[in-house]
């Protein structure tokens, strides 16, 4: 951690005296030379620091010195913090018209001005002084430890060729897997009304939570319950939390209770007479009064309803009143084996297996039968090519320092030892997470880059590096329990809880949680006075708590679930490159936005009239935010003047941008509100569109085409209330998904909402919604010229929905007759299924006709 940190502020201070060079400022005088000093002090202190980490668990002096050797860097990288962004204020005075450009050569500034700099100068000079005394210090106290030297090169990140496993697929479990199945679905229906309970119990890595995993995705628990759910319990063991959780996993959507009693109440209505599979995941208390909150709303389901618990602990077992026990013990010497070998060995050849067998078959040994130790130990393995690394881990003096046992993995430390410098850093940070929380992969690059983690040189993005930077990680089965999207790319990720507890001993102090619950209390995770980091857990309607204005430390921020106004000064945030409020509601945004030509990434763009305020952001800035990519949302259109203003917005200059929506054309004219559309055409490049709100206008814009849209592949629009015609959809040659809501006034949809495709209308479409379509009476898919009806018509079509469209008629039959249609669902639809023959959807699995009440 040390050494991470160490190496972090040595390329701060290189980038930093850059950054002044480039600028042609000296704001501090003669700062080369003790910056070379505070290098050169540094490089000689990291040299030995691999050996002083290692001796920190058995020598409390040394770790000790490590403590004030990390409080230093993060003082040095505060002072770099300073003195960069007062280099930034003078650029951002540099480029204002009404500022001289501060170079030595310029005229005078004003006394106030010259004061200010003078004053800035010498408290960064002091600060440098004061540090440079202190690291002296600590760099003459490291020769009574007498440490052994070692040459640092800075290894190139390693991209392994293969693509990376995913090592949930070794388990070694099978037989434990088949008992704990058997449990799950065994019984009968004279079961007791008492709970069915299946705890496993096992030391941490031993596997729990991965059999817990197995057994909950088996094809044939999943067909047996009705209703599933997975709740991770962990320290401290709360009710309402817990509770909640199991209401919103019910409901697959976020409860909106904030009482106990309306929660468990709501439960018992969800499961009564369903058989449900609960799955509590890393229970700790022993407390019967805590669990007896949870277990009373679980009593009303079917027989056959089962509880799954992991546990370290067997007193937990028995307090819950456990009906299956199941020990969880080591692995075999030869399950253990396999396991390693499968992930180190994988896509190497024959001979290469060969010749590191031997090597191999001894440090699996070390692992002990825990298939964690032995997952991670095949994860870096596989890293390492030559037979002298592999002699090198089973060699590590690390080995003989039984002391790491009683509080971490000895695997886990020899993965993390093996990181790059930049890497460890991204590591720890994770500590900041709470355990057990889903980590969204494209956040947590954001937030290496707001901490400075990742100073990509030439040319290469800071996004990609932290991707790289992830991948890495990932390859060592440091993360785990992924989410991917449809193109097979992780988009979340979880840590073990032992490799959480490596995080948060590297971060100790520094990684600040801070929990607010509905009352305003406030419960501290760790220590906070040193803190670099927090993270705030609040309920819907807890206020800001007063407590973190403590943290004079703090570094980053992050928090949901508020209401933002963003301050007019946040157009001086020219290096800012992501604004997101995830969770919260931004009404307007400053002017002077559109200064911020380094973003990358941008919630929404909410625009409000003149009327409301003065100083308001408008449509325009957006022009030279090219950077922008992902998705935006630009809303309240209807404060757009006319077309030219919308125009000046330039979105069809924004090639990264592949999400866009566009939101509340309001009051404006027919003609406006068209106008104003046309001229907000994007990219070609985009790939998802939504437009709600169009209330004026009686037709779409022109670029809702194939030649404009040529990558689009869902499209979905909403609220139209004028238009009474679908435009040639049919033509989107990759459009996959799309939804219709709310547009009154259609009343036939036809030829022309295939297009003139000359071979396939809509060649890629599999999902089709149709909602809200009042006055909808007929659906023909048939061509305007009758000759061309051999045309083949949505052939990949997987669903097809239609909800509360009350007057239309039926449905196309040669829609029913695709062969691909797995799912039909007509909602409050009352004409449509007496003009359906039944006879001819047997080939579609899932049919449902369903009107409310």
């Amino acid at each position: 951690m040390a050494d991470a940190l160490v190496s972090i502020v040595l390329e701060r201070l290189a980038s930093v005296l850059e950054q002044q060079i480039r600028q042609q400022v000296t704001l501090v005088v003669g700062v080369e030379s003790e910056v070379d000093n505070l290098k050169s002090t540094l490089q000689s202190i990291r040299a030995v620091l691999g050996d002083a980490e290692k001796r920190q668990f058995t020598e409390e002096l040394v770790k000790v010195w490590l403590e004030r050797l990390k409080d230093i860097s993060y003082q040095m990288d505060d002072v770099v913090d300073g003195w960069s962004t007062a280099l930034l204020k003078l650029q951002i005075a540099a480029e204002n018209p009404g500022i001289p450009k501060p170079k030595i050569s310029s005229c005078l500034p004003s006394p106030c001005v010259c004061f200010k700099q003078v004053s800035l100068r010498h408290d960064i000079a002091l600060q440098i002084k004061d540090i440079k005394k202190q690291l002296n210090a600590i760099a003459n106290e490291r020769n009574q430890f007498n440490f052994v030297s070692s040459s640092i090169i800075q290894q190139p990140h390693r991209r392994i060729t293969s693509s990376v496993i995913d090592v949930s697929q070794f388990c070694g479990r099978d037989a434990d897997i088949n008992i704990i199945i058997g449990k799950l679905l065994g019984g009968s229906c004279q079961e007791s009304s008492s709970l069915y309970i299946v705890s496993i119990v096992g030391m941490g890595g031993i596997g729990k939570t991965t059999l817990a995993q197995l057994a909950y995705n088996h094809e044939k628990v999943k067909s047996y319950f009705h209703e599933r759910m997975w709740v991770c319990v962990s320290d401290p063991f709360d009710p309402m939390r817990i509770s909640r959780a199991i209401l919103e996993a019910l409901q697959k959507k976020s409860s909106g209770f904030h009482d106990l009693e309306a929660v468990q109440q709501k439960i018992c209505t969800l499961i009564a007479d369903e058989k449900f599979l609960l799955v509590l995941d890393d229970v700790w208390t022993e407390n019967y009064e805590l669990w007896e909150q949870v277990e009373s709303s679980l009593k009303g389901g079917a027989p056959g309803s089962r509880i799954l618990v992991t546990t370290r602990n067997e007193n937990v077992s028995t307090m819950m009143g456990t009906t299956y026990k199941h020990p969880l013990g080591e692995l075999s010497k030869e399950q253990c084996w396999s396991l390693f070998s499968n992930i180190a060995f994988y896509g190497r050849s024959r001979e290469k297996v060969e010749e590191l067998e031997n090597i191999g078959r001894k440090i699996a040994d070390k692992c002990r039968g825990l298939p964690l130790a032995a997952k991670v130990l095949g994860s870096l393995m596989r890293l390492k090519d030559n037979k002298e690394d592999w002699e090198s881990i089973l060699n590590n003096e690390i080995w003989q320092l039984d002391v790491i046992e009683k509080h971490l993995s000895t695997p886990l430390l020899l993965s993390y030892y093996d990181l790059s410098p930049a890497v460890k850093r991204c590591f720890s940070y994770c500590a900041v997470f709470p355990k057990d929380q889903i980590i969204r992969k494209d956040r947590l690059i954001k937030l290496w880059m707001a901490n400075s983690y990742l100073n990509s040189r030439e040319s290469i993005e800071m996004e990609k590096t932290g991707g790289d930077y992830f991948e890495d990680l990932v390859s060592r089965s440091l993360f785990q329990d992924f989410d991917r999207d449809d193109e097979g790319n992780i988009i979340s990720c979880k840590m073990h809880d032992i490799v959480h507890d490596l995080a948060q001993y590297l971060t100790k102090n520094e990684c600040f949680i801070l929990e607010i619950d509905d009352e305003k209390e406030v419960r501290m995770a760790s220590s906070f006075q040193k803190a670099r980091h927090a993270t705030l857990i609040s309920t819907p309607g807890a206020g800001f708590p007063s407590t973190i204005h403590n943290l004079k430390y703090l570094h980053t921020l992050s928090a949901t679930d508020l209401l933002i106004t963003l301050p007019q000064g946040m157009r001086k945030l020219i290096n800012l490159r992501h604004l997101e409020w995830e969770g919260s509601r931004v009404l307007m945004l400053p002017k002077g936005i559109g200064r911020l030509t380094s973003l990358r990434t941008l919630t929404g763009f909410p625009i409000i009239g003149d009327h409301f305020r003065r100083d308001v952001c408008k449509i325009g800035e957006l022009k030279n935010l090219n950077s922008l990519r992902g998705g935006l949302v630009i809303s309240g259109i209807a404060n757009v003047k006319d077309a030219e203003e919308a125009g000046e917005a330039e979105l069809k200059n924004k090639k990264h941008l592949h999400h866009l929506e566009l939101e509340d054309f309001g009051r404006l004219a027919s003609a406006a509100s068209k106008g104003v559309a046309e001229a907000l055409q994007p990219h070609q490049n985009l790939k998802s569109l939504k437009i709600s709100n169009y209330d004026a206008a009686t037709e779409f814009p022109s670029w809702i085409a194939a030649s404009s849209l040529a990558q689009l592949k869902k499209l979905e629009i909403v609220y139209c209330a004028q238009v009474t015609c679908l435009p040639p959809l049919g033509e989107l040659p990759l459009l996959e998904i799309l939804i219709i809501k709310n547009m009154k006034r259609v009343k036939y949809v036809g030829g022309e909402f295939l297009g003139s495709s000359s071979t396939t209308a809509f060649p890629k479409l599999k999902q089709l919604i149709f909602y809200g379509m009042k006055e909808w009476e007929k659906w023909e898919v048939k061509e305007e010229d009758e000759e061309e009806e051999w045309r083949s018509v949505m052939p990949c079509l997987h669903s097809l929905i239609t909800c509360e469209c009350p007057k239309l008629e039926s449905l196309p039959e040669r829609l029913l007759q695709i062969t691909a249609l797995q799912k039909l669902h007509i909602i409050d639809c009352p004409t449509v299924r007496g003009g359906i023959d039944l006879s001819k959807l047997s080939h579609i699995s899932q049919v449902q006709f369903y009107r409310p009440f």
